[in-house]
């Protein structure tokens, strides 16, 4: 049984860290969401970080 593994996403206009989504561990491509930033106050894209 695979178990997913926890990536943190962070906000693409304020750089704020604000997730930690779990991730198939075969996933090839960096994840990326438009979900609410608390500091900008607006739905942002979020995107994986390393």
């Amino acid at each position: 049984m695979r178990v997913a593994q926890k990536v943190i996403i962070s906000c693409e206009k304020c750089g704020s860290r604000n997730y930690a989504m779990p991730v198939k561990q075969g996933a090839t491509k960096r994840l990326e969401l438009k979900k609410f930033c608390a500091h900008c106050n607006e739905h942002t894209m979020h995107k994986q970080t390393i």
